[in-house]
């Protein structure tokens, strides 16, 4: 290889970083996302400033897509899959990419692919601006890849921009580092009693983000109006021995906390109530904005039973509460559960073929290649080793960059 190159695995807020980190030093870096936008969760995320801004970090991811999408020295490889790994004096990895069949050159974003396909899911929009096209076709969905002959989108596009006869693509990279920032997967709360899946106003936290971030309000998803009465309940599928899940997800305090405070800045009649365990702190100034949150949200130190539909899809949520020595019942229009963050979903095979020994939790190891179990050449960022804050992501890509650096024989960036 003429030039040095490092390829990174995800495409979310860390590996946005380590990719921007490293190309701003001259390295040529090869990023592959599995997905077809850059971002990741994080992206997806709302700003949570209400009269000032409480260092949520939703407006760092942005900065790092933007910085990552406009580099070239980044090549972007999306809807791309690692399908094998072999290592000698660099790595050589084969990939297989997903056309995009939307050419980024003649979409104009005007969304007519997306107001016209009959099937829900099969075109999905960016949360993004920074990325572009602002829609991707999945195929897993899609009517034309399951046997229908629908070519909808296609047809109605005005650009002429899509292409669904494309197929697969086989590629090989060479790489003289990898970092794994393939970030994580959030925990699917069906086999909670709570009703997620099949009562419409039980929602998740990253799912209320998403809500924010598109539209100011938390709305039912049962009709779509504006919900005032909201709980959150927290660390639902973390912290539990029967799951495995024995580890804190650290930010979903912070998170529930802030989202909080937006919805009553946003709306002071909305009645929001938190459900939890205990707190963990966050940031430098947690004991005033924490002090300033019990006096806007109401606080139970308790996690709710069960959940049952009343009427008008009000939930009600059932608790004993320990002060009073009786039992609680409780109406609200929209129930919140904070869920864990879990190893990302491709662990096990990464695992494999990198010849990795994951953690007993399935996180990877955060040590470095000359101290620790990392095969050499190998580094790991952001919450693929645990769960942690967009903020913490951004400083552990950081942190990698430089492990690359030195590894590299560079100067440092």
């Amino acid at each position: 290889m003429s030039a040095k190159q490092v390829l990174i695995i995800g495409g979310g807020v860390a590996g946005l970083t380590a990719a921007n980190a490293l190309a701003i030093d001259g390295l040529k870096v090869a990023l592959v996302e599995k997905e077809p936008f850059l971002g990741g969760h994080a992206v997806q995320y709302a700003c949570k400033a209400t009269d000032r801004c409480v260092k949520c970090g939703a407006c760092l991811a942005e900065e790092k897509l933007k910085a990552c999408v406009e580099s070239s020295f980044i090549n972007k490889w999306l809807s791309t899959r690692i399908t094998s790994v072999s290592k000698s004096e660099y790595f050589s990895v084969t990939v297989e990419s997903d056309p995009a069949y939307i050419d980024p050159l003649k979409c104009n974003g005007c969304n007519a692919c997306l107001n016209a396909c009959p099937q829900a899911g099969a075109i999905i929009q960016s949360y993004s601006k920074n990325n572009h096209p602002p829609v991707a076709v999945q195929t897993r969905v899609c009517r034309k890849f399951n046997g229908q002959n629908c070519q909808i989108c296609q047809d109605v596009c005005p650009e002429n921009a899509i292409d669904l006869a494309q197929g697969q693509t086989s590629h090989t990279i060479q790489a003289d580092a990898v970092v794994v920032a393939a970030g994580f997967r959030p925990f699917v709360p069906s086999s909670k009693p709570y009703g997620y899946g099949h009562l419409p106003n039980v929602i998740t936290n990253l799912e209320l983000e998403r809500m924010l971030r598109q539209h100011k309000q938390a709305l039912r998803p049962s009709d779509r109006q504006p919900a005032h009465h909201i709980a959150f309940i927290q660390c639902v599928g973390s912290r539990e021995a029967k799951l495995n899940h024995l580890w804190c997800s650290q930010v979903c305090c912070g998170s529930t906390l802030r989202m909080g405070r937006l919805l009553k800045a946003h709306n002071p009649q909305t009645q929001i109530t938190w459900y939890y365990i205990d707190v963990q702190t966050f940031g430098k100034d947690f004991q005033s904005f924490y002090q300033d949150s019990k006096k806007e949200i109401q606080m139970v130190r308790m996690i709710p039973g069960d959940i049952i539909p009343v009427a008008e899809d009000r939930l009600q949520l059932s608790y004993f509460d320990n002060q009073t020595g009786q039992g609680v019942d409780a109406v609200f229009d929209l129930v919140v559960l904070a869920i864990a963050l879990l190893p990302f979903e491709d662990a096990s095979r990464i695992a494999e073929l990198f010849a990795l020994q994951p953690a007993a939790s399935g996180f990877f190891s955060t040590t470095d290649n000359k101290t620790g179990p990392l095969p050499h050449g190998l580094f790991t960022a952001g919450t693929t080793t645990g769960p942690m804050s967009i903020p913490e992501s951004i400083s552990s890509a950081q942190q990698t960059a430089w492990q690359v650096v030195d590894y590299l024989k560079l100067d440092s960036i």
